[in-house]
């Protein structure tokens, strides 16, 4: 098992790909991009699924390592927005009028999801 603060710079690392990833699907379609157009649509769509899976896992490795339950609110409330961020990235290329909203809400969804985790109000 890994220390506590490896998962957590593996869970830290995994946000900033996940976060990167959408801001670049955002912009590109505010600015007018399609899903077809985009030459690095690959790569931000494998950037997205791994900062996913890094936020999963580090995230269950960091819960274990506290001992404290998966059940707990503040658990659940994090892992809705881990759910949130994943459905994002269908969101600019399906409904472009909203990536400029995507582009901000998305920080401060992360922000939201660190906010839980430091204070545990739940």
């Amino acid at each position: 098992m890994l220390s506590y603060t490896v998962y957590k710079v593996i869970h830290l690392l995994g946000i900033m790909l996940t976060v990167a990833a959408l801001g670049g699907m955002a912009v590109h379609a505010a600015n007018g991009g399609t899903r077809s157009e985009s030459r690095t649509r690959a790569l931000a769509t494998a950037l997205h699924g791994t900062g996913l899976l890094l936020v999963l896992v580090a995230g269950f490795g960091m819960l274990a390592r506290l001992g404290d339950s998966a059940a707990s609110g503040w658990v659940v409330v994090k892992f809705a927005i881990w759910l949130t961020l994943g459905a994002a990235a269908m969101i600019p290329y399906r409904r472009p009028s909203w990536a400029r909203a995507l582009f901000v809400a998305v920080p401060l969804l992360a922000a939201l999801a660190g906010l839980v985790a430091l204070t545990k109000p739940f």
